[in-house]
């Protein structure tokens, strides 16, 4: 089982979870962050320091976000390693609460 960063880091991009990340799974796009599966080792330290629980559990993903799983093993493919703690998006509060965010997604 991996981890999946899902719709409630689209546009903040918290990276708290890099911080603590043993091994550095964490791709970085313009508006969010994504877990690569082949990397991420179920460690489950990330879960807890996201501000706005936006990583869930493969398994755990709400039936509404399944599609950021894929999205997360594509763009982790295409996305440069971020392995240190960023400031999040300057509009981040105006963003942290809305949903439904997929189609928002900059790649």
């Amino acid at each position: 089982m991996t981890y999946v960063v899902t719709d409630a880091c689209v546009k903040c991009k918290y990276t708290d979870c890099v911080d603590v990340c043993p091994v550095d799974c964490f791709h970085e796009g313009p508006n969010f962050l994504v877990i690569d599966p082949d990397e991420c080792i179920d460690c489950t330290l990330c879960v807890a320091e996201c501000p706005v629980e936006a990583i869930y559990a493969e398994d755990d993903v709400p039936e509404e976000m399944q599609s950021y799983i894929a999205l997360n093993a594509e763009l982790a493919k295409e996305w440069p390693t971020i392995v240190e703690k960023k400031d999040p998006l300057a509009d981040h509060e105006q963003w942290a609460g809305v949903v439904g965010k997929i189609h928002l997604v900059e790649r």
